[in-house]
């Protein structure tokens, strides 16, 4: 037995922030399973009403479940023959339309306003993330921001840390190397970020990890803090490249991919304090 009440579902997902994709059927021409108007609900793990089972409702809840999973906020229309596409026997065609609704979208603060992050601000606008995007330097943001960007010019980057909301992304790439360290210091004392990373070389970690564990951070906190940053197979320096690369780290975490480690296993605080001095000395 099925619910076919899904304004009353819908209600209830919107009050939970679950986002789900409404599937309609727009046109009914010959046997198909339900008519023009009928509606389902499809959210990651269920399925509200129906559009009349079958290889028809499987594969628009595999499509649904797709827009889901890469945070697609377009609306979609699709038209199945469901003889020849989908084999089903009414034979009929139907068209149906997927429209995300309550397309759950995580926070991201950006920090820093140099070449890579104008090259990764247009990027990551199109996916499901609202930006806050700080800098000291109001000249160095563009005249026009792309659509869910906040600009904060702030003379302490540092202080605006802790009014930034829980389970934030961070993506730390100022223009300041002892900046970039008050920073890493200010969100691991948080310890509430979903993702963090910063931009810089394996050197620049050794050194990090160092200097964060000689101020009291144990290796599980500093661990939490991923440099370098960015997909491992793409090598090149151009700003767009690293700026593709970034978001692909991104994107990857928020759908629970697995990359490629870009840096050794852990060390202890003893093996990066002679890495340091080793690094130091030559």
């Amino acid at each position: 037995m099925f619910n076919d009440n899904w304004i009353h579902e819908l209600t209830k997902l919107e009050e939970q922030g679950k986002p789900c994709v409404m599937v309609t059927v727009l046109e009914d021409k010959g046997s198909v399973p339900r008519d023009a108007g009928t509606k389902m609900l499809i959210t990651r793990d269920n399925l509200i009403a129906t559009i009349g089972g079958g290889h028809l409702e499987h594969l628009a809840t595999k499509m649904a479940r797709e827009m889901l999973l890469i945070g697609d906020k377009h609306l979609k229309v699709e038209r199945f023959n469901l003889g020849a596409r989908l084999g089903q026997c009414c034979g009929g065609m139907a068209t149906l339309s997927f429209e995300p609704i309550g397309q759950q979208q995580n926070h991201l603060v950006l920090l820093g306003a140099g070449h890579v992050a104008k090259a990764l601000i247009h990027i990551v606008s199109t996916l499901p993330f609202k930006v806050t995007w700080i800098d000291e330097r109001a000249h160095e943001f563009p005249e026009q921001l792309p659509t869910g960007v906040t600009k904060l010019v702030s003379d302490d980057p540092v202080a605006e840390i802790k009014n930034m909301p829980a389970n934030s992304y961070y993506l730390v790439m100022t223009h300041n190397h002892q900046l970039d360290f008050d920073l890493a210091k200010a969100i691991l004392k948080r310890n509430d970020s979903t993702y963090f990373g910063m931009i810089g070389s394996e050197t620049k970690r050794k050194k990090f990890d160092f200097r964060l564990t000689e101020r009291g951070f144990d290796q599980q906190t500093i661990e939490r803090m991923t440099c370098p940053i960015g997909i491992a197979a793409i090598k090149g320096k151009h700003p767009a490249e690293i700026a593709v690369s970034v978001t692909g780290e991104l994107i990857a975490h928020y759908q629970g991919i697995e990359l490629e480690q870009k840096r050794p296993n852990s060390k202890t605080s003893t093996d990066i304090l002679q890495t340091v001095k080793d690094s130091e000395s030559s």
